[in-house]
């Protein structure tokens, strides 16, 4: 590889990135998901009978047809398989927006559920969206009584047993399955035509997958006992719960930015308010709609709506990233990104996580601009290295505060098992993805190996060891015991065996594990084993299958491939032949702004559920491993000393 090439191509993804800054110094970049998101803004609007804005209307019909896969259904990523509640969802939109049944898009969807035995097969809140547009009735759905919220902790089931995100989406859904509302729906649109049969005549969803025959029985009989006790549930007590509901959600409204600065709770409080008859003009319910438009990506020709927004962690890896290409543009690029993660940092509000670690003190990032109740430990951790490393490397001070608080939080959410978890600690309780609600098994979050290990990159870079820190020690112990057979480790956050060896070897690298250390050795083999004839890296969501069979085969991509890169010199390889090989994949792929092209999804919202597409990812990690890899090329050591 002649220095020149890979100078020049360094300079150029430089300065590509720059041109993304923000005028106050941050990045945000899309965040994309699959067509459920985009398809259930369209059905919300027509469940509230808002005014029908037919160019808006129009760009997310483009869309929706776009992304529509070869089978005739739609995918959860770039050309991936067919699924069956995104494929109701955005036929039922497309529908809503005037596309004609007998339309050829329209009639291979069709075709494509009925061969699949129909919209029967949709799961849990894909069944409450066709419960209040009338389409099935209130038994296809679980029982799920708002008294719920008043259960004392110590009982088996309680808000803060379950994940952040499943917590924010469950209450204000309770509040809707107790009150039953009916989409106003002005068109009258229905979808009949997806199910084989009567879709009134359906009763419950069949036992996932993942859960257990015992625990389904025992939690099947429950809620047919609480479909009949529910009516008879005295109304003082609904009333005491519907409030307590209310009072959660009102600490938690978030302003523009929205309770748990997601769509999916946004959207069901917006229908909550609706349904206790507060009008588009009540303040919450007002305030939640606007930041819902807020998440509208809108072009010339299409549109769709983000899940969420993520500025913080886009300007902090884009941080690292001009970190370490260096410069007299990059650096200063790179601090006011950081200048403005400051005041992002939550010092003062003991989010839901604080039940579970009263004494420890606020001191998280969250992933969105405002999130207070719900900081997290990744963003946390990444912001708090790139911070460590302006401060050591360019002598910039004003960062140490910062940098002692979110290491202190982080230190105190430590789970049990030595691992950490995204937002929450010890959030162990399994066997709650067998409740009937839980057909995603996404309801729980527990410790997973790359948030650790980012957790430990960041005590690592700022000195502490196995020797030195309890922390540090039951971390990598967690860590050595979730190495899978063959080398790799899962990644929870992104895509997914090469992401999740990426974030420990770089942890392991830092906390001082030797590189001949049989667990780096096997880990590293298996990454050059990986490696595409074409020089890249790449992984399909297919590996978050439940039989494990382990990382499946995908075409390369420009982020997966910085992940590997990154992760083998971190092991100490960055004179191994698949480096270089990597390293001219890259160099190859960019295009003539300086980054990269990345249609496939790269990043985890929940495996087997819900993927994401970064589109800062294919900008700032190829960047990212270039510049690394010229770095250590000129160095004797070869030994990569911080913690990403």
């Amino acid at each position: 590889m002649e220095s020149k090439v890979l100078e020049s191509s360094i300079a150029s993804a430089t300065q590509g990135v720059i041109g993304f800054q923000q005028p106050d110094g941050h990045w945000v970049f899309e965040l994309e998901a699959d067509c459920t998101i985009p398809a259930e803004y369209i059905l919300l609007r027509h469940y509230l009978a808002e005014p029908v804005d037919t160019v808006l209307e129009a760009k997310i019909g483009n869309y929706l047809r776009r992304v529509q896969g070869a089978h005739g259904g739609w995918p959860l990523v770039h050309d991936g398989e067919f699924d069956m509640s995104a494929s109701v969802k955005a036929y039922f939109a497309l529908k809503m927006i005037g596309d004609s049944v007998d339309a050829p898009h329209m009639v291979r969807a069709r075709e494509a559920m009925h061969a699949r035995g129909g919209a029967i097969n949709s799961n849990v809140f894909t069944r409450f969206m066709l419960a209040m547009f009338g389409v099935t009735t209130w038994r296809a759905v679980p029982v799920l009584p708002i008294e719920i919220v008043l259960l004392p902790f110590w009982s088996p089931f309680h808000l803060n047993k379950i994940s952040y995100w499943a917590r924010t989406t469950m209450v204000p859904l309770m509040v809707l399955a107790a009150l039953k509302p009916r989409a106003k729906n002005p068109k009258g649109v229905g979808i009949d035509e997806l199910f084989l049969q009567d879709p009134r005549s359906i009763g419950m969803t069949a036992k996932a997958p993942h859960q257990s025959m015992a625990w389904f029985v025992l939690f099947r009989a429950l809620d047919g006992i609480l479909r009949v006790v529910e009516p008879m549930f005295p109304k003082s007590l609904r009333k005491r719960a519907i409030d307590a509901a209310l009072a959660f959600t009102e600490e938690r409204l978030n302003g523009e930015d929205g309770m748990g600065a997601i769509y999916p709770p946004m959207a069901n409080i917006v229908m909550m308010y609706d349904a206790l008859g507060k009008d588009e003009n009540y303040p919450p319910r007002a305030i939640t709609r606007r930041g819902i438009d807020k998440l509208l990506v809108i072009g010339d020709d299409e549109a769709y709506c983000q899940p969420c927004v993520s500025p913080v962690w886009d300007t902090t890896l884009t941080a690292h990233a001009l970190l370490e290409a260096g410069g007299d543009k990059a650096v200063p690029a790179a601090r006011q990104g950081l200048d403005w993660l400051i005041p992002k940092q939550e010092l003062e509000v003991k989010g839901d996580w604080a039940v579970k670690r009263p004494d420890v003190r606020p001191g998280g990032w969250a992933f969105q601009y405002n999130n207070a109740h719900y900081p997290d430990l990744d963003d946390t951790a990444v912001v708090v290295m790139s911070m460590d490393r302006m401060r050591r490397e360019h002598g910039v001070a004003g960062y140490d505060a910062a940098i002692d608080r979110g290491r202190e939080w982080i230190e105190g959410m430590q789970s049990d098992d030595g691992g950490w978890a995204a937002f929450d600690v010890n959030n162990l309780e399994y066997y709650l993805n067998n409740i009937p609600f839980s057909d995603h098994g996404a309801l729980l979050d527990p410790p997973t190996e790359d948030v650790t290990a980012r957790c430990i990159s960041m005590l690592a870079q700022l000195g502490e060891t196995e020797k030195t820190s309890k922390h540090v020690a039951a971390g990598v112990a967690y860590l050595r015991k979730t190495q899978h057979p063959e080398g790799s480790w899962y990644g929870r956050w992104g895509m997914n065996f090469i992401y999740g060896t990426w974030s420990v070897l770089c942890a392991l690298n830092m906390a001082g594990i030797r590189h001949d250390d049989p667990m780096m050795r096997k880990a590293a083999a298996w990454l050059a084993s990986i490696q595409n004839e074409d020089g890249g890296w790449g992984e399909d969501a297919v590996s978050y299958r439940l039989d494990y069979k382990g990382w499946e085969a995908a075409p390369s991509t420009a982020s997966q491939t910085a992940w590997a890169l990154l992760a083998l010199m971190a092991a100490g390889e960055v004179d191994h032949p698949a480096v270089a090989r990597g390293v001219e994949y890259l160099i190859a792929t960019q295009n003539k702004k300086g980054l990269w092209d990345e249609q496939r999804y790269t990043a985890t919202g929940f495996p087997r559920v819900f993927y994401l597409r970064y589109h800062g990812y294919p900008k700032f990690f190829p960047l990212w491993a270039l510049a690394r890899y010229r770095n250590l090329r000129n160095t004797n050591s070869r030994v990569v000393g911080v913690g990403m």
